[in-house]
């Protein structure tokens, strides 16, 4: 390709090579990964007892609690309040109970699947 180029008032006439930008395949695109890095997602598993306890729905970390031990709760009742992204996510009494013991504090921070509450 010739292209003229003014420099400071003086014209040059100047050869450029252009070269072809190569364009990925569908192929290529579908077997890139969609991040930059290797993700591996993972499921926590909550422990054997989880008949017995409440467990954190999403990793965050615990900003309310509004029961105490020996507390009779209802059926969806707030028990406690996790923050996660800037996101308050209100944990809930999945059934009638009574509380046995708590076993977060405000301020920790919880993994998903964690135990919060253990049911008496």
């Amino acid at each position: 390709m010739k292209l003229k180029v003014t420099v400071n008032g003086v014209v040059y006439d100047v050869d450029v090579e252009v070269a072809e930008e190569v364009q990925p395949t569908f192929a290529q695109l579908a077997m890139a990964s969609p991040t930059a890095y290797a993700v591996t997602p993972t499921a926590a598993k909550a422990p054997a007892t989880a008949s017995a306890s409440l467990v954190a729905p999403i990793a965050g970390t615990v900003v309310k609690i509004l029961i105490e031990p020996g507390d009779q709760v209802d059926a969806g009742q707030t028990l406690l309040v996790l923050e996660a992204m800037k996101m308050e996510t209100e944990i809930t009494a999945p059934h009638d109970g009574t509380v046995a013991s708590i076993d977060v504090a405000v301020g920790a921070p919880v993994t998903g699947g964690q135990v919060l509450v253990t049911w008496a």
